[in-house]
């Protein structure tokens, strides 16, 4: 299956320590089958450091991979609660090679952070985030999950 990640840069080789701060899935390798949701990050980026052109990095990763996978197959109750721990780093999860779930958007960070706060309660957040199509994000925790990823090519992405 092929694989995207939107950035500044072309990544032919991923480097784990990245990205720093607060992230859905913790740190690691963030990428999405959403070719659409990779040139969003990557233009998210650009805009944010006032440059003219991004790229995205394509890979195919061999979904048969021998390594240990959580998935969460939509937002619900567990995915929120694993995001928010996360984003808060507490309770982080280091057990898995690759987790794959919903990416937290604008629109979904916005419901997560009334969470957090306490202004609305968790059902309330899981129906909201459950009516949202939300993109899917693949994070790569290990070097042992990065082996089954390999690069392909990569596509400029300019301003409109």
């Amino acid at each position: 299956m092929l694989l995207y990640h939107g950035s500044l840069v072309i990544i032919k080789e991923p480097d784990l320590s990245f990205p720093k701060g607060r992230r859905d899935f913790g740190k690691g390798f963030y990428l999405t089958s959403s070719l659409e949701q990779a040139v969003k990050w990557a233009k998210r980026n650009m805009r944010i450091n006032n440059l003219d052109k991004g790229y995205v990095s394509i890979y195919e990763f061999d979904e048969k991979a021998l390594i240990k996978t959580k998935v969460f197959s939509n937002a619900n109750r567990d995915w929120l609660q694993f995001v928010v721990d996360n984003r808060l780093q507490k309770k982080l999860n280091n057990e898995f090679d690759l987790i794959v779930g919903p990416v937290a958007d604008n629109q979904a960070y916005n419901t997560i952070i009334l969470y957090e706060d306490g202004i609305i309660d968790e059902d309330y957040a899981i129906r909201k985030l459950m009516s949202e199509k939300l993109h899917d994000q693949y994070l790569f925790r290990t070097q042992k999950a990065l082996s089954y990823l390999k690069y392909t090519n990569y596509m400029e992405v300019s301003n409109d």
